[in-house]
């Protein structure tokens, strides 16, 4: 069985690792572009947070309460969590540049370049990427709400991705061109893009969302592959 992900719309994500095991990325279920049958998940076994800003943390109180799945989140982000039912657990909370073991993951946690907030406005520590490997599986950098900056070029040289998702976006996030030039910055072949779409419906007046997949694809030499995804869709992370 081969590692698949599945794009559940906004900057949410589901793998399912080759062992079975179920990993979401930025659960925000209760945006306009998760399918109906997505929003209620049947088991979660791991979350993995990249920053506290609503549309990201989305669900993850909620699921940690019915599944107990690990939460592993920057530290900042795991003490508001924590404040508000998650139970304490200072293994789960590492910082930029810390990397951690949970079962078959291994997460290393990066620079993002972001505001700071959490779902009810507090505070809640600096925004980060991470890159995620998994036995049998493409590493994964997944830059969470970001434009580009110059430091790119180190994440790529210290973890070497095999897949870049990136936001394009724009507004709130880097667009199609800021993406290709991480794209360059990191020297990632492959990028699924995300974070693109709205996410509510009606979308607030202010929510100017304009990059496309196909505005990233013109941008970037032939020898970088664009894996649109669409919502509710599941691919294979094929080495």
């Amino acid at each position: 069985m081969a590692t698949t992900l599945t794009w559940l719309g906004a900057s949410a994500f589901r793998i399912v690792t080759a062992s079975g095991a179920r990993i979401y990325l930025d659960p925000w279920l209760e945006n306009s572009d998760c399918p109906a049958t997505e929003r209620v998940p049947a088991r979660v076994d791991m979350i993995i947070l990249s920053h506290g800003h609503f549309d990201h943390v989305g669900q993850t109180l909620e699921l940690w309460e019915r599944f107990r799945p690990v939460v592993v989140a920057p530290q900042d982000v795991r003490r508001w969590l924590e404040k508000r039912g998650l139970e304490r657990d200072d293994r789960l909370g590492p910082d930029m540049g810390g990397t951690i073991a949970v079962g078959e993951a291994t997460i290393s946690l990066t620079d993002a370049r972001h505001s700071g907030g959490s779902p009810d406005g507090s505070y809640a520590g600096a925004p980060c990427g991470f890159v995620l490997r998994l036995p049998d599986t493409p590493s994964l950098y997944f830059s969470g709400d970001t434009c580009a900056f110059g430091d790119m070029q180190l994440i790529g040289r210290v973890h070497r991705p095999d897949i870049a998702i990136l936001p394009i976006g724009g507004h709130y996030t880097m667009d199609p061109e800021g993406a290709a030039l991480a794209l360059e910055l990191l020297g990632v072949k492959r990028c699924i893009p995300c974070h693109y779409r709205y996410g509510v419906d009606p979308p607030p007046p202010r929510a100017v969302l304009p990059g496309k997949p196909s505005h990233l694809r013109a941008l970037v030499p032939a020898d970088i592959e664009v894996i649109p995804v669409a919502p509710g869709e599941t691919i294979l992370l094929a080495g």
